[in-house]
């Protein structure tokens, strides 16, 4: 299963969720996930042995995000999600949106063996 799927698995029960993008007019608190990078980590005789993907969850709030950000941090923290960044991003006077990101990422051992790589 894919970051994103999973990302969307875990936090679409949180707040609506969008990948790139929000389409259509936003709610006052939602979330956009953002791919950032896959990268293989490890290799073994000239193959990939560990593939790591990161993304971008950004938190989009017209109120207090401080509760929310917390709430999101423990459930990747629960569901094992590596946590490499938190910050935030700023207020979008235009918007009236307070933007707070947080990056994630995962590790998947693969295996060369199988056509699709992933290990089982």
């Amino acid at each position: 299963m894919s970051i994103l799927s999973k990302l969307n698995t875990l936090l679409t029960p949180v707040l609506p969720v969008e990948t790139g993008v929000f389409s259509g007019v936003p709610p006052d608190e939602y979330l956009v996930l953002t791919p950032m990078t896959e990268e293989f980590a490890l290799f073994g005789d000239n193959s990939p042995l560990i593939e790591i993907s990161e993304v971008r969850i950004s938190l989009f709030s017209k109120g207090n995000y401080l509760q929310r950000k917390r709430h999101i941090t423990a459930l990747l923290l629960g569901a094992e999600f590596t946590i490499t960044d938190r910050r935030y991003v700023g207020y979008e006077a235009d918007t009236g949106y307070h933007h707070y990101a947080i990056d994630v990422a995962t590790s998947m051992m693969l295996d060369p063996s199988l056509p699709d790589g992933e290990f089982n």
